[in-house]
């Protein structure tokens, strides 16, 4: 199996087919909620994203966007099915923090809903720790905020 880890934008074909993949996903467990979460998922003008290719197929991606002057927002986490349970999540997300870190950024923040079950453990796992809900995720009992400083 030959990984490679490579550094684009949005506007890349690869990452735009990941997400149609991951919004189909969002629907089945967002459930009514998915409209209102749908809204901030917007990948026009995300300028840094990060694709996993496994033996020349992308199989994962992750992307982050500005928050604050000092902290990037995670978004659009995503392996593939079939490629889960072997790292990939974990080689996007340090990929991320690492680009968050030479961009002088001093954290990293992110939503998921609480029914991603296997999300909120993972990031746990990546030592994420839960904070009070932000920007327009207050008062949204569906979910669960982090954050990381990286």
């Amino acid at each position: 199996m030959q990984t490679r880890i490579f550094r684009t934008s949005s506007t890349n074909k690869d990452f735009i087919n990941l997400v149609k993949e991951l919004d189909a996903y969002l629907k089945t467990t967002d459930g009514e909620e998915h409209d209102f979460y749908n809204q901030f998922n917007n990948i026009d003008m995300l300028k840094h994203v990060v694709l996993i290719f496994v033996d020349e197929k992308p199989v994962a991606c992750g992307a982050m966007k500005p928050f604050d002057f000092e902290t990037m927002e995670i978004k659009r986490m995503y392996v593939s099915p079939k490629n889960r349970g072997v790292g990939l999540a974990q080689k996007v997300l340090h990929e991320l923090e690492v680009w968050a870190k030479e961009l002088t950024y001093k954290k990293c923040i992110l939503e998921t809903g609480k029914r991603q079950v296997e999300a909120v453990k993972f990031y746990h796992k990546c030592k994420y720790t839960l904070i009070p809900n932000y920007g327009q995720y207050i008062g949204m009992e569906n979910s669960f905020c982090f954050k990381k400083m990286v």
